[in-house]
């Protein structure tokens, strides 16, 4: 895709199409989904969905540097922001949307990427991007975090009654 067309393409969506992909009430199952799901297992899961790329990424684009690049720089700057590479076990892990590419990203932090091959996550990458084509918005991000969620209750469940505090928000970011 030519820079310029790619650059019209994500000036055109903004917040309110993020909103459209996921409304209030699908946010707010969502939160409560990872809710539970960290209540198994000593992880922080975020979700985020951005509608677009800032101009600042996009004049970085270049024919020799795909915008697959560019994307997963977005996602684990994201992951930094988030505070999601700042959890006590190191295992936190980002699911980020760019909608404007139809682009998804995991960024896992280290003691998880450590446990987990590539391979595994791509798959889960492959089911949520086949959801999410076919309109299933919720169910695909619902079945993703019941994915993530299995991998960190194999590799750091929660310890019994034991009390831990929340880490991280469970709130969908929604940029």
């Amino acid at each position: 895709m030519n820079k310029w067309l790619r650059i019209l393409k994500h000036r055109w969506l903004d917040a309110s199409d993020t909103r459209r992909a996921v409304p209030d009430e699908m946010a707010e199952r969502l939160a409560q989904r990872v809710a539970a799901s960290e209540a198994r297992h000593t992880g922080e899961v975020r979700l985020c969905v951005e509608a677009a790329l800032p101009l600042s990424y996009l004049w970085r684009l270049q024919p020799d540097r795909p915008i697959k690049a560019l994307v997963r720089e977005r996602a684990v700057s994201w992951f930094g922001r988030l505070g999601v590479w700042d959890t006590e076990h190191n295992n936190g892990v980002l699911i980020y949307l760019l909608l404007a590419e139809h682009a998804i990203e995991f960024v896992a932090d280290r003691a998880l990427a450590q446990r987990v091959d590539q391979a595994q996550w791509q798959a889960i990458v492959d089911r949520l991007g086949a959801r999410l084509h076919s309109g299933e918005f919720e169910d695909g991000l619902t079945q993703a975090l019941e994915e993530v969620s299995a991998l960190l209750v194999a590799h750091f469940p929660a310890p019994a009654d034991t009390w831990r505090p929340n880490q991280l928000s469970n709130n969908v970011v929604r940029a």
